[in-house]
């Protein structure tokens, strides 16, 4: 079966990130510019072919003002001239007749005005350079130069710009390379009507080192710039690369399981992103850290609150078997009956407690009053409470409210969920008859949600503990096992899930019994 053909956008993100570090993509977007810099090296191939026409230019009228001086003079005016102009002009003179053979040479009529430089006698960096220069015409695709070499016999048939002058009754400027590699610049051009050639030579030694000085100095400034920009972008590599490379050691050690030996750097010294991506790490692994925490100790208290039962239970159905008389085998019976009862009531708490997080992360929020919703349970309670099988007591409940709209984000029927904890918790501690107080104000930018009842209140010392999931300090008078110890933990998850409080204040009127408070922001001050 053939593979799907990835797309060009697909490829160039795997190209792009895969096996390639982040220091190495920093330093490739450095270097890959100064790389388009240096392709200018190559284009220096440019300037040596402007220089190599402006020289053409001036070897075909040095040639043809040399001709026009050599017209029509004698043989000792013309050899005079010859060694003169060779001279001053730094040229080869080299004169023909008409069937070709050599006259004068200007280099035979006095010293040699030039001489090829020996390769063999060259210093290594020339060696260096001449290769380079080979490199660059093989890169820019430069066509193959003739290689000059001094002709065995004299005579105009070793120069073909000679026989193309003639022909063409004009000046003919041909190029070959020395044996160091450096232009000569020949000129034929036709002297007078009778046939005679002049043949003028320069050795241009000037556009090559031109040429191999400019080189040298882009050389020079791309050395300087590839250093300064590798230099930076190491040190921009080690002020990105090195402390994301601690934060994924730190997330990998956590991964592992050994996260109680890791401190996450929280580098609070840097103000950009990555101090800032540290802090968001460093954050959220004290979260985990708590979270494990509190599945560890829910987990250890589930099996406490569960061993309790099942041990009576156990007790309860060991006894059976060995008790005849009926009314211990009834008492029996309903202890483990009770101890059922118990167990199921705490695993269906406990798997509420267990998944309220996840339900709360995937809840829709909306707009909703409060002071009707609160309205709304309190009605709803007033015909249940007697229905319980657990009831103390007729235990009325008063709904007051003294704000008209206390309008908050949330879930309604987690904040339902609350009420009925609150409540549930107020009647159990409330003695027969004594009511249970519903008041909802509105204070500044919050509104505030108080349940108040007439029991024995809350010690300070044990006002957090409460809100701990299994902890409970029930009335003496209370069967045992009656509650779980979960549903005040359960409350304030959910409370601090819509950004408020639960916590536990004295009654207003100072009279005895607990206060329990809901805060939640309004909504209108909560978009400000």
């Amino acid at each position: 079966m053939p593979k799907p053909e990835r797309s060009p956008g697909a490829r160039l993100r795997l190209l792009r990130t895969r096996g390639v570090s982040l220091t190495t993509r920093i330093l490739a977007v450095n270097v890959i510019a100064l790389a388009l810099l240096a392709g200018s090296f190559f284009y220096l191939d440019s300037y040596r072919k402007q220089l190599l026409s402006e020289r053409f230019k001036l070897a075909r009228a040095e040639a043809e003002i040399a001709a026009d001086a050599l017209e029509g003079a004698g043989p000792a005016r013309r050899k005079d001239l010859l060694a003169r102009i060779g001279a001053e002009q730094m040229l080869r003179l080299t004169y023909y007749d008409a069937k070709g053979r050599l006259l004068d040479d200007s280099f035979r009529l006095g010293p040699p005005s030039f001489a090829f430089v020996d390769p063999a006698s060259e210093p290594w960096y020339q060696k260096a350079a001449r290769g380079l220069d080979r490199g660059v015409d093989f890169v820019v695709g430069a066509p193959q130069i003739e290689r000059y070499r001094e002709p065995p016999q004299p005579g105009a048939a070793n120069w073909p710009e000679i026989a193309r002058a003639r022909d063409a009754h004009r000046t003919e400027v041909y190029l070959r390379y020395a044996p160091d590699r450096t232009p000569v610049i020949t000129a034929a051009t036709p002297v007078g009507d009778h046939g005679e050639t002049l043949l003028a030579m320069r050795n241009a030694l000037d556009i090559t080192q031109a040429v191999r000085d400019a080189r040298q100095t882009l050389v020079i400034i791309i050395g300087l710039a590839l250093l300064a920009s590798i230099q930076l972008s190491l040190f921009l590599a080690r002020t990105i690369v090195q402390p994301l490379r601690q934060l994924v050691r730190a997330a990998v050690r956590v991964r592992l399981g050994r996260e109680r030996e890791v401190v996450v750097p929280r580098l609070p010294d840097r103000g950009d992103e990555i101090g800032l991506l540290a802090r968001a790490i460093s954050d959220m692994t004290n979260a985990l850290r708590q979270k494990i925490d509190a599945v560890e100790s829910f987990a250890a208290d589930v099996a406490h609150e569960l061993k309790n039962p099942l041990a009576s239970l156990s007790s309860a159905l060991e006894s059976m078997g060995k008790v005849e008389d009926p009314d211990l085998r009834g008492q029996l019976a309903a202890i483990a009956a009770h101890d059922v009862q118990r167990i199921d009531r705490l695993i269906t708490e406990i798997a509420d407690a267990s998944r309220i997080d996840a339900e709360l992360s995937r809840a829709t929020f909306v707009e909703l009053d409060l002071a009707e919703l609160a309205a709304q349970v309190v009605a709803a309670r007033g015909a249940r409470f007697d229905q319980r099988p657990d009831q103390r007591g007729d235990c009325p409940i008063r709904f007051h409210s003294d704000t008209i709209m206390a309008i908050v984000h949330g879930d309604a029927l987690r904040l339902e969920r609350v009420l009925d904890n609150l409540l549930d918790n107020a009647a159990s501690f409330s003695p027969p008859g004594a009511a249970v107080e519903v008041d909802v104000t509105a204070d500044g930018a919050r509104v505030r949600l108080t349940v108040s009842d007439h029991g024995p209140g809350v010690p300070v010392a044990e006002r957090d503990k409460v809100f701990e999931r299994f902890h409970s300090v029930r009335p003496d008078d209370e069967a045992f096992g009656a509650h779980s110890g979960l549903g005040l933990a359960i409350a304030r998850t959910i409370a601090e899930a819509h950004d408020g409080t639960l916590t536990i204040a004295d009654r207003a009127d100072g009279a005895p019994g607990a206060c329990l408070v809901l805060e939640l922001p309004l909504v209108g001050e909560e978009e400000e």
